[in-house]
């Protein structure tokens, strides 16, 4: 009988078939989370007019969506720390497929708006257990690069969006787009089948023929059998997990993080909802207006892959503070107009230092803290986050509606760039979690255990 600690067989992983499934379910899943949020933004203009909204009603419509995402992110997250990843996931996935399905089906604005909040349920609580899934089982120096591939789901998501408006609307009518997000209900089997438990919960559950199952094929040169005891750092779920996060002299982090989330998803959703409109009234058409959206997530993508590539060989906190600074530059300076090439520049590095930094965010949080609160501290701070995403499209609204110069409006969404860069640079780095044997001794360990 030998002691097998189960970080250390993850950590020194290669990236197998094990992980190559799991990335790419995980991607599927959060690119149809993406597509469900960024939807409405692509709608917006044209239930205006259907249903004679103001800017500012239609901004508040929006916000409800993300007001379901706060309860969502906080209790869905607590529930996954305290009784698995696995149902919080396939709960999330249901409730914002099935609930954003059925806004297609809303012939008004406040069934609309109880859809949107319903599925924003959903929405909170998949993408930081996501997240916490991927960081439990993803090879030690693989993390950040994994954690932020399957994140630009979201972006992809994003992308289709525009597109299936574009190609929808002018057919089968703007309903048509919101029925394509049923299709996300066909991976809820897949999930049950194939998505393993995380390592701590197995632990905590004491199932060592599932642990055993699942190790072969996250680390098979590592050997085990039933005889063996096997452990986790930080294995035992604590009763109230957010009280966790101010442990520890972790009080002050977390308090940045969530000034920093708040910052950014103001950014993301604001953008997201409102940048067609601003570039309508920027000159644009409705078409044109559409693929800057799509740039917007394309410049995420290449911005937050870039990154978390470099976060191998350099600081990835302090490459997240100089993004979100310089993307408050680029939208101050989308406010002054240029010719269109330049625009499109500017709006892909709005998309890399909001949306994309959005990302980055989420992976370098999920590594901070210890697993047993992984997906409380995601889900909380991303549940902080989303007050300032409710936020950000009634700032927008309200914009619209006092007929501002264009300039203004971008500055609106470059304010919170600058204040989320200076939260992130204060986070006290030497209080990271760094458990589960990452170093050469604990890959020696374990090569000792095999």
């Amino acid at each position: 009988m030998q002691t097998v600690h189960l970080e250390q067989i993850i950590h020194a992983s290669k990236f197998n078939r094990f992980h190559f499934w799991l990335v790419a379910l995980c991607f599927l899943i959060i690119l149809f989370d993406g597509y469900d949020l960024v939807v409405y933004g692509t709608v917006v203009p044209v239930l205006i007019k259907e249903w004679q909204l103001s800017p500012v009603e239609a901004g508040t419509i929006g916000s409800y969506g993300l007001f379901g995402m706060v309860f969502g992110a906080v209790l869905l997250g607590m529930m996954a720390d305290r009784y698995g990843r696995k149902p919080a996931i396939i709960l999330s996935l249901f409730l914002f497929s099935f609930f954003t399905m059925l806004c297609g089906f809303a012939d008004n604005p406040t069934i609309f708006s109880v859809y949107r909040f319903l599925a924003g349920l959903g929405l909170g609580g998949i993408m930081p257990n996501i997240t916490a899934l991927l960081t439990d089982y993803a090879p030690a120096r693989l993390k950040s690069l994994l954690v932020t591939v399957v994140l630009c789901g979201y972006s992809v998501g994003g992308m289709l969006a525009p597109v299936f408006g574009m190609t929808l609307m002018p057919v089968f009518g703007w309903e048509a787009v919101f029925w394509v997000a049923g299709t996300g209900l066909l991976f809820i089997p897949l999930i049950y089948q194939y998505v393993p438990e995380t390592a701590a919960r197995l632990v905590q559950t004491g199932n060592k023929k599932e642990i055993i199952r699942v190790m072969a094929k996250v680390n098979p040169e590592v050997t085990l059998s039933e005889r063996d005891e096997f452990m986790i750092d930080h294995q035992a779920g604590a009763k109230v997990p957010v009280v966790e996060l101010f442990r520890q002299k972790r009080a002050f982090s977390t308090i940045l993080f969530w000034t920093t989330y708040f910052m950014s998803l103001l950014m993301v959703y604001g953008l997201n909802t409102w940048l067609p409109n601003l570039m309508i009234k920027a000159g644009y058409g409705l078409n044109s207006s559409l693929a800057f959206l799509m740039i917007l997530q394309g410049g995420s993508i290449v911005g937050a892959i870039t990154i978390a590539r470099l976060s191998s060989t350099y600081d990835l906190k302090k490459m997240l503070s100089f993004l979100y600074a310089i993307g408050a530059v680029a939208m101050t300076l989308l406010g002054m107009g240029g010719n269109v090439l330049y625009i499109y520049v500017l709006v892909a590095i709005a998309g890399a230092s909001s949306v994309g930094a959005q990302h980055l965010i989420q992976a370098y949080v999920s590594q901070y803290y210890p697993p047993s609160v992984r997906s409380t501290a995601l889900g909380t701070a991303s549940g902080m986050g989303r007050f300032g995403g409710m936020f950000g499209p009634m700032v927008g609204g309200w914009l619209l509606s006092m007929a501002l110069p264009t300039q203004v409006n971008f500055l609106a969404f470059a304010i919170p760039g600058v204040i989320a860069a200076a939260a992130l640079a204060m986070v006290p780095a030497r209080l990271a979690y760094s458990g589960g044997g990452e170093d050469a001794h604990s890959e020696h360990q374990l090569k000792a255990n095999a």
